[in-house]
């Protein structure tokens, strides 16, 4: 395979860093054990987090840090390069279907309200989905879109404030995995242990 060169490699740092960066901050995601920017199947990096218990139920509040975290790397890319890449596919992809299961299955929408918009046809059993059928007419559609976006551009809104607020902790755990390629949980504990915490929760309760 194709050997990285350094300005991919930085770039991969700073994505992976800002993944890492929001997950830390943000009080309801388990603490992050590993990163680092060796490619690992489709994958150009990676971030693990580790939750704290195993969980049941997820609340809508837990659902808004999952995205922002999952935001985290193309918005590190955007404030590090002001020209962000096409490795965010993957995250673009995986916050977008879970704003939309939040508003259409899962009833935390106060646009929208407690209801089920659409069937899922998924076949457990077979490990099939074939996506979800839309039973709800093209102006309900155009208010679910509109909720949708406007609950991703919240996350990430939740992502960007996060990481200006600590670029220089961004700055080093990029520069820590540009030069070692991975770093432990204890290695991003102590580059991260001065960030400053997460308080404008309340506004992003809607």
């Amino acid at each position: 395979s194709r050997v990285m060169s350094e300005r991919e490699k930085r770039v991969i740092a700073y994505h992976e860093a800002g993944h890492a960066l929001v997950g830390h901050v943000l009080p309801m995601r388990g603490p992050v054990h590993k990163i680092s920017i060796i490619p690992r199947g489709r994958a150009l990096g990676y971030t693990l987090l580790l939750p704290t218990e195993d969980r049941l139920l997820t609340t809508r509040s837990e659902l808004g840090h999952e995205l922002a975290m999952l935001l985290g790397g193309r918005t590190a890319e955007e404030i590090a390069f002001d020209d962000p890449t096409t490795g965010a596919y993957d995250d673009i992809e995986k916050a977008t279907t879970i704003a939309r299961r939040m508003v259409t299955e899962f009833g935390m929408s106060e646009e929208l309200g407690t209801i089920r918009l659409g069937t899922s046809r998924t076949e457990p059993f077979l490990g099939r989905d074939h996506g979800h059928t839309v039973d709800y007419s093209e102006a309900v559609a155009a208010r679910v879109d509109a909720e949708v976006r406007r609950i991703v551009d919240e996350a990430r809104a939740t992502a960007r404030e996060i990481i200006t607020a600590n670029r220089g902790a961004l700055d080093q755990l990029s520069g820590a995995l540009v030069e070692r390629e991975t770093v432990d949980a204890a290695g991003v504990e102590s580059l991260l242990s001065g960030c400053l915490p997460w308080v404008s929760d309340e506004r992003s309760a809607g």
